[in-house]
């Protein structure tokens, strides 16, 4: 059985490189090699810091963190907020030799990240190869970054295996829309598999969906694993570092999964949020309030589905 670790490169992206091959390009970037029988991938929120957007999806993609520290600015400390903020208490933290210690120690004073192993940058490769592979037997679901036509072959669909096993030829459904998707085929590392365990990177080959149905943050899961609304209430927790007041019927973008889609305040005691479209969770899942245009931090606060 072929295992899977996904990481996500923070602070200075281009170690990636040094790590795996180079695939898939967009905002976000994909990197992976096979190593016996593991598959390592490495995601870079690449469209960062010009955009916010990639940086929480690309922490949604990872199971473990690999933080190297090259300045300290408003978006390092943005970095810092997004792993706080999502609770991504697995990782490893270095820094460049031109950071000051002391200075990074007090930003990331009281996050997940001040518990991170912390080792010299010519040690990181070492100490996440000593990392295990981790997985679930829950229902199959699996999150989508990407999808495109392959002549031939039709809609083939990338993403992440997040909970359960994938196998070929199940029948599943597409969320939010609801569609029925039969798995043709799957691929991992280019190499064709009968199934796929979570946390697992695959391509899958469907039947079911067009490419212009399937959008990311979209999830193939197993029928009434997960729910589908327009309006959500959360466990609301306001960043401290994000000073203006929210107002019901104010906009805003919220980031659940991959999934990044615009809302009103319907309510702000207790905190409703109502979409455009709506979105596909499960209760207990992080929703991260986002304020793209703010000129100092763009994360407004977040919190538990409800």
């Amino acid at each position: 059985m072929v295992k899977s670790i996904n990481f996500v490169v923070l602070g200075k992206q281009d170690i990636a490189a040094e790590f795996g091959k180079k695939g898939t390009v967009t905002d976000l970037s994909l990197y992976d090699r096979k190593e016996s029988d593991i598959i390592k991938t490495w995601v870079t929120p690449s469209g960062f810091p010009d955009k916010i957007q990639p940086l929480l999806q690309s922490i949604n993609l990872a199971e473990f963190v690999i933080f190297l520290v090259d300045k300290l600015d408003k978006f390092t400390g943005e970095q810092i907020i997004a792993l706080d903020t999502l609770k991504k208490t697995r990782g490893i933290l270095s820094h460049t030799f031109d950071v000051d210690e002391s200075k990074l120690n007090s930003m990331i004073k009281g996050t997940v990240v001040e518990k991170y192993l912390k080792v010299e940058q010519d040690k990181l490769k070492e100490e996440m190869d000593k990392i295990q592979p981790t997985s679930n037997t829950d229902p199959p679901r699996m999150v989508v970054d990407h999808c495109f036509d392959v002549k031939g072959v039709g809609t083939v669909i990338l993403g992440k295996v997040t909970c359960g096993t994938i196998k070929q030829y199940d029948t599943l459904k597409l969320y939010p829309a609801g569609i029925d998707v039969m798995i043709k085929s799957i691929q991992m590392h280019d190499d064709p598999v009968e199934e796929s365990v979570c946390p697992a990177r695959v391509g899958l080959a469907v039947k079911g969906a067009k490419p212009d149905e399937v959008g990311r943050g979209d999830v193939i899961a197993k029928e009434g694993t997960v729910s589908v609304k327009s309006e959500i209430e959360l466990d609301f927790t306001k960043s401290p570092f994000y000073k203006t007041d929210i107002a019901e019927n104010q906009g805003c973008l919220v980031s659940v999964g991959l999934q990044i889609k615009a809302a009103k305040f319907s309510s702000i005691t207790p905190l409703k949020l109502k979409f455009e479209k709506p979105i596909v969770y499960n209760a207990g899942d992080i929703a991260v309030i986002l304020k793209p245009e703010s000129t100092t931090i763009r994360i407004l606060g977040s919190g538990p589905i409800k």
